[in-house]
């Protein structure tokens, strides 16, 4: 094979040297403003005059913003495998996924000697990188069960704990040139990384001919392994191979691509003229010659290519071979390494036959036009850790927004932030503080934006700023149909009102633009109670709600903690006059036995703070939801019952009154405008229960769908009044018609 049909890469090798380090790092930054892909360095730890390769990864990776950075090549003798494998772990998290591992077997042996390596012979040198690449990749393989053990005669371990996983699947190449490492690139790496200086004997055609053999006896396909050239020259008059002007360069890489294979190119040079003209001249002329030279002899794109193992984990009723360009380089699969770190929820554990993470609107549009192709569930995912089980699936189509997470303040004036449906909201407040902004967001800064905002948005700030969606002055949404258009007041109105409460139905919502209040500090009180007398408890501390003035936001936990019901109050102040909040929360103090307490000036970025954890599915717990005007003897008595026969042990009350109570009724989809407190608890028991006859018995006037997790055949009347689901109807099938967004509680078109 020639031609492998990888999109080309480019990179800079540079000089780490120590008589400079400031001067490396400005090289690497500048190959990342000429739009190279890659920067990457050689490591040579008994050499004095270089700076150590991976401080100086980190420090790169930390004074850039996307580029790739890369070991050319790590030399394995000198590096503890299992050790290797956590560094490189911890570099590729910290960078967002941006590290690429280059290994070799060692090559200056007397200078590796001197620092206390036993030397090997070119043999046991190819064994013990074997040995080393078996050792990486069991440390990645965080889902695997059981410790690691490798009995290698060079490097082995016995017991290792694994993990934890990369953030990307980090690719390893690997510096080879005698047949034997040209056979272990086929059986075990991601790429193969020569220096075209150094190429002879076997040639290029002949190494890549062993490399293929060898990989498609192990049962792979060679496309999934790049081919990557260093590469040395000077921009000038004509003298020699890469000798001469960039359309010369461009000719002349042009064969290696088409003859050769070879897909990205590292180019060794600290010169910043030349590796200017590299990535702004020979990089996008490169990349039209190879795209026209393909399209003109059928030549298709390989994309990613996937391992046999992989391919027999793919489900029925998904074409993946349709998946759209745009999408198919992030999307996962059952069999990727990605794939445990996005099948799952916060609560639930899923099984998504495909997971497409488009980081545009247009890849959203490209990803819904897919996925209504396709017989199988679609569920969409904002990118928080919401409780509701609707954002993944089993043997589905997920689409992820959390690649959407730019926050951007529009106009300070008007106090209006764009926000993308794949940010958290720690991440908003963080961005909005600096500007004495905030957005009542929930409870937790690991929530996603699109999910809250789209179902209503109870947060700290409710009873003194509404709900989230009462501020939404605009939606973009990519509706059924692939059409992206935007909703407000004035342009889709039916719409805009629908996607304030009802969002999930009816399309996926891109961003929001949302007025932001002013707000710098907040006091948060953290009160803990003794509630054994939970009936009188709830009642008081209800009544304390009602009574307390519009900037006070109580939230309430109820568990049972080893046979002792305990109660703990987060109560937030919307400002920082600590005299009038400390006189609102006092009264707190005396409705029980008090068992612990304190209150302190915040700004609210540090009260809901950004949290990006992987969600695992821990938990699979059932949560029920209600709205009640008051907490009137009925409701406590309920809720005290359920404590005491053991249908719950974990329950929760969010304040929803002052401001929100504010809005009509009938201005948004979300219709609950006269309660004054949300209901949610875990559980137990089946479905149908006991325990779900005692939460009907509530008498709760609505639900919150946010907190709601299994269907119920009154969910969908109690969470729309008659008159809003009737309004919800006509829109649905006004804008989704065929009904592509049903996996949220489905509101059927008519």
């Amino acid at each position: 094979m020639a031609d492998y049909g990888h999109e080309l890469e480019f990179g800079s090798f540079l000089t780490p040297s120590t008589r400079d380090p400031q001067g490396v790092v400005d090289l690497a930054v500048l190959s990342e403003e000429v739009g190279l892909d890659l920067v990457t360095f050689q490591d040579h730890p008994y050499n004095p005059g270089l700076l150590d390769t991976w401080t100086l990864l980190s420090w790169v990776a930390a004074h850039t913003r996307h580029i790739r950075v890369g070991s050319n090549v790590t030399g394995v003798p000198l590096r503890n495998p299992a050790v290797l494998a956590r560094t490189a772990t911890s570099l590729d998290l910290l960078s967002g996924g941006r590290l690429g591992l280059g290994l070799g077997a060692g090559a200056f042996w007397e200078a590796i000697s001197a620092m206390g390596v036993p030397a090997l012979t070119p043999g046991q040198r190819v064994t013990a990188l074997g040995e080393a690449i078996d050792i990486i990749r069991g440390i990645w393989d965080a889902d695997e069960r059981g410790p690691l053990r490798v009995a290698g005669g060079f490097h082995s371990v016995d017991g290792a704990k694994r993990g934890p996983a990369p953030a990307h699947d980090i690719p390893i190449w690997l510096g080879a040139y005698k047949p034997r490492l040209l056979r272990m690139v086929g059986a075990k790496a991601d790429g193969w990384l020569p220096s075209l200086s150094y190429l002879g004997a076997p040639t290029v055609s002949e190494s890549n001919a062993l490399i293929d053999e060898e990989a498609e006896r192990v049962g792979r396909d060679p496309r999934e392994i790049r081919r990557l050239l260093n590469i040395t020259g000077a921009f000038g008059p004509s003298t020699g191979q890469l000798q001469g002007p960039p359309e010369q360069w461009v000719e002349e890489l042009l064969r290696f691509v088409l003859d050769d294979g070879f897909s990205t190119f590292v180019l060794g040079s600290d010169d910043p003229r030349v590796l200017s003209l590299f990535g702004r001249e020979v990089a996008p002329a490169l990349r039209e010659a190879v795209a026209a030279e393909r399209a003109a002899t059928g030549t298709a794109a390989t994309g990613r290519v996937r391992p046999a193992a992989a391919l027999a984990l793919r489900h029925d009723g998904i074409d993946y071979d349709a998946v759209p360009d745009s999408l198919a380089e992030r999307a996962v699969e059952p069999g990727d390494r990605a794939y445990e770190n996005v099948r799952s929820t916060y609560l639930w554990r899923g099984a998504p036959g495909l997971v497409l993470r488009p980081s545009t609107a247009d890849q959203v549009a490209d990803a819904v036009r897919y996925a209504r192709t396709q017989s199988v569930p679609l569920s969409v995912r904002s990118g928080g850790h919401g409780i509701s089980s609707r954002s993944t699936n089993d043997g589905g189509i997920v689409i992820g927004l959390g690649a959407l997470d730019q926050v951007t303040l529009l106009d300070r004036e008007r106090r209006l932030v764009r926000v993308g449906a794949g940010a958290r909201w720690g991440e908003v407040a963080a961005k909005l503080a600096p500007h004495g902004l905030a957005i009542s967001s929930g409870d937790s800064g690991g929530v996603g934006a699109g999910g809250l905002a789209t179902t209503g948005g109870i947060g700290f700030l409710a009873r003194s700023y509404g709900l989230t969606i009462d501020h939404v002055r605009a939606v973009e949404v990519v509706l059924a149909d692939g059409r992206r258009v935007t909703a407000d007041a004035d342009h889709e109105p039916d719409l805009f009102w629908a996607l304030r409460g009802a969002g999930a139905n009816m399309g996926v919502v891109t961003s929001f633009d949302i007025e932001a209040t002013e707000l710098d500090d907040v006091v948060l009180a953290v009160f803990t109670h003794d509630a054994s007398d939970l009936t009188g408890f709830l009642g008081d501390w209800g009544a304390l709600v009602e009574a307390s003035p519009r900037e006070l936001t109580p939230f309430l936990t109820v568990v049972r903690q080893r046979g002792q019901v305990i109660g703990q109050t987060y109560a937030l102040w919307a400002g920082d006059d600590t005299e009038a909040a400390v006189a609102a929360l006092e009264p707190f103090l005396g409705i029980a036995p008090v068992l612990q307490q304190q209150a302190r000036l915040v700004p609210y970025s540090g009260v809901v703070t950004p949290g990006r954890a992987v969600h695992r599915g821990e938990g699979g717990y059932r949560m029920r939801s209600a709205l009640v005007d008051h907490l009137d003897e009925g409701v406590t008595q309920a809720v005290a019952g359920m404590f005491e026969d053991g249908g719950t042990g974990y329950f929760q009350i969010r304040s929803v009154g002052g401001a929100v109570n504010d809005t009509p009724a009938d201005a948004t989809a979300y219709a609950h405008r006269s309660q004054n407190f949300a209901l949610s608890a875990m559980l137990r028991g089946s479905p149908g229960g006991p325990a779900d006859d005692a939460w009907d018995a509530l008498g709760a006037t609505g639900l919150y769908l946010s907190f709601e997790t299994h269907e119920h055949a009154t969910a969908l009347p109690r969470a729309y009044p008659p008159a809003t689901l009737g309004r919800l109807l006509r829109i649905k099938e006004a804008y989704d018609p065929d009904n592509v967004f049903h996996a949220n509680f489905p509101v059927l078109p008519t």
